[in-house]
C-alpha cells in the first residue's frame, strides 16, 4: 500500500512537473509569434505625425519630409504663382478639387489653409512615381503654357503649383493633400488636423 502511494504521488509530481515546463515551454516559443504581430516602435512612429519647422522656408522653395513612409512637399508660393494658378483653371481636370483629395479645409483655390504654404503627397496618383519640383515657367520641354508645377517624368502626368492635375495625363486626380495643421506660425503639424494628438 505504501508503495502504490509513493508511486501516485510520484507520478503525480512528475504529471505536474511535466505540464508545468510543458506550458513554460509553450509559451516561450509562442512569445515571438505574438510579439511579431504587434507593430514595432518604427511602425508606430512611421503613422505619427510629423512637426516641421518651416521658418527657414524662402518663397518659391520646397521642403520635402517623410510620413507613413511617403514624401510630403511643402511649398512656399510667391505671390506670382498664386496668381497663375486662376490662369490654369480651363487646362486642369479637377480645378475646384472636388474630388476627395484633400481634407475640407484645403478645398479651396490653393488648396491649402494659407493660401502661400502648400502641403501635398509628392506621390503621382497614377501609378505612385515621384514628380519633379519644375518651377520654371514656360520651359522648352514642357511648352509655352506651362507656369511652373510638378512633372511626373515616368509617364508625363503634369500638376500645377496647387497639385491639381492638368487634362489629358495618365493620373486621374490631383495630389493628396495629407491632414495637416499649424501648432504656431513656423510649426506644421504634418499627419493630423485635430487638437488633441498636438
Amino acid at each position: 500500500m505504501d508503495k502504490k502511494k509513493e508511486m501516485n504521488s510520484r507520478r503525480r509530481f512528475l504529471i505536474t512537473a511535466t505540464s508545468i515546463a510543458g506550458g513554460i515551454a509553450s509559451a516561450a516559443v509562442a512569445t515571438p509569434f505574438v510579439l511579431s504581430m504587434m507593430p514595432s516602435e518604427r511602425a508606430k512612429a512611421a503613422g505619427a505625425p510629423v512637426e516641421v519647422d518651416i521658418s527657414k522656408l524662402e518663397p518659391g522653395m520646397l521642403l520635402l519630409v517623410e510620413w507613413r513612409g511617403k514624401v510630403v512637399w511643402i511649398l512656399d508660393r510667391t505671390p506670382e504663382m498664386l496668381a497663375n494658378l486662376k490662369k490654369l483653371e480651363e487646362q486642369l481636370a479637377d480645378p475646384k478639387s472636388e474630388k476627395d483629395q484633400q481634407p475640407q479645409y484645403a478645398q479651396n483655390e490653393t488648396r491649402s489653409i494659407k493660401p502661400e504654404i502648400l502641403v501635398v503627397e509628392g506621390v503621382c496618383t497614377h501609378l505612385g512615381c515621384s514628380p519633379v519640383y519644375r518651377k520654371d515657367i514656360a520651359p522648352a520641354d514642357l511648352g509655352a503654357d506651362w507656369l511652373g508645377g510638378f512633372f511626373c517624368p515616368c509617364h508625363g502626368s503634369k500638376f500645377d503649383l496647387a497639385g491639381r492635375v492638368y487634362k489629358h495625363v495618365p493620373a486621374p486626380t490631383n495630389l493628396v493633400v495629407p491632414p495637416h495643421m499649424y501648432l504656431s506660425d513656423n510649426l506644421l503639424l504634418v499627419g493630423s488636423d485635430s487638437k488633441e494628438s498636438a
